[in-house]
């Protein structure tokens, strides 16, 4: 199979050195892994990347080996800013501040803007790893409840009128939401803002998955955006279109903001989070690499989430419902009549295919299931949804009910 930059993913061993004890993750032997938002190893561009750390040293040389600017290289920064710009918002290089990735950012902002104790409000249904990283820093979170639509901004404001202690900030996954794949409509991201304005909270927005829009159809405007970057941190990051092992990423806030993070001792004593990483992408993006890569992937994923989706659809009717979402990295699996997620996911491994309980991501009722369909081939995809309908049909009756 072709990787999206063209070459054979056999010419650069994509796969050689997939093994434990470099990549943080080595699937089961035998069976199908739909758990991990990775990548799969053939559609990582080994190619393009080696190409772009090459155009990065030739062009800085010595200085690209340096401790890079505190705030981020500003060659990266403007084209970041550009991007976030296209709508006409007035974000520039100085409300950029480069990251080592979301997980870093998150961890940055648990840091800076929390205590011991303060309460973190986020998604009924929320990113489990990004929650543990605010746990593990000394922060609780509180879930607000949600409909189709996302986050309730009713929900929000009757919690945020009850909190007992003090709320750090309020972090929402608006956009190709993990792991129910919504995008928060513009009227309610402007609902929201005005409920978080209202009470004096910080909002941060997780777009990881924002230029994952596998149909085309465009995405509301940022809350940042919409807030003119006040009172609005918004999270970015090249592992869910680029590659993970850059450690790349960056984050969107008022200047006088950005600026004090760089003050703090983990840029003072180490500059840029990932500098050499930072002028490769630059290099990719002043030349357009960058976005004829992303689409070229974004076909890739396109195929991949249809013949999941596909497959579900056929083999299991009306017995489970889902939404086939416009972008991210996601199926998210609802059965209206099953409350034993535990049954859902032993009657998976059973068929050979690892599945994600929906009870990692928020507590529900209903039984439900997260998919990932970035990690396997179409061909491989087509063929777990044969396995899951079939195990899941003989797991138990279930009621009739169409799929949305």
């Amino acid at each position: 199979m072709d990787g999206p930059d063209g070459e054979g993913a056999d010419i650069l061993s994509h796969r050689r050195h997939w093994s434990p004890g470099v990549v943080q993750r080595v699937s089961p032997a035998g069976r199908i892994d739909l758990v991990p938002g990775y990548l799969e190893p053939g559609l990582l561009p080994v190619g393009l990347v080696r190409d772009a750390y090459a155009r990065a040293l030739a062009e800085f040389g010595s200085a690209a080996l340096s401790y890079g600017n505190n705030q981020g290289a500003h060659v990266l920064r403007s084209q970041l800013a550009r991007r976030a710009s296209g709508d006409g918002s007035g974000c520039g290089p100085e409300h950029v501040l480069v990251t080592a990735g979301t997980s870093h950012a998150l961890y940055l902002l648990a840091t800076s803007f929390g205590n011991q104790g303060d309460v973190v409000l986020v998604d009924q249904f929320s990113y489990d790893l990004g929650r543990r990283i605010l746990t593990d820093s000394g922060l609780r979170t509180r879930a607000v409840a949600a409909d189709h639509a996302g986050m309730d901004p009713r929900a929000l404001h009757d919690t945020l009128a009850a909190a007992r202690g003090r709320v750090a900030f309020l972090l929402l996954n608006p956009t190709f939401h993990n792991p129910t794949g919504t995008v928060v409509p513009l009227d309610r991201r402007r609902e929201l803002l005005a409920v978080a304005e209202r009470h004096g909270v910080l909002v941060v927005e997780d777009d990881a998955y924002a230029e994952v829009d596998l149909d085309g159809l465009g995405t509301p405007r940022s809350m940042a955006d919409l807030s003119g970057y006040r009172g609005v941190i918004r999270l970015g990051t090249f592992s869910k279109t680029l590659a993970p092992g850059l450690r790349l990423g960056w984050l969107l806030a008022d200047p006088a903001m950005v600026e004090r993070f760089t003050r703090h001792g983990l840029f003072d004593s180490g500059g840029s989070a990932n500098h050499v990483a930072s002028l490769a992408v630059a290099s990719m993006l002043r030349s357009g690499d960058y976005d004829r890569h992303l689409a070229r992937l974004l076909n890739e994923l396109r195929a991949r989430r249809d013949a999941l989706a596909g497959g579900l659809r056929a083999g299991l009717g009306g017995r489970v419902e889902f939404d086939v979402p416009q972008g991210g990295y996601f199926l998210w699996l609802r059965f209206p009549d099953r409350s034993d997620g535990a049954g859902l996911l032993a009657a998976a491994q059973a068929a050979g295919v690892e599945v994600a309980a929906g009870s990692r991501f928020g507590d529900s009722s209903q039984g439900s299931v997260r998919l990932a369909y970035t990690f396997n081939s179409p061909g491989r995809l087509a063929h777990a949804a044969r396995l899951l309908a079939g195990s899941w049909r003989s797991a138990g009756p279930t009621e009739e009910r169409m799929c949305s």
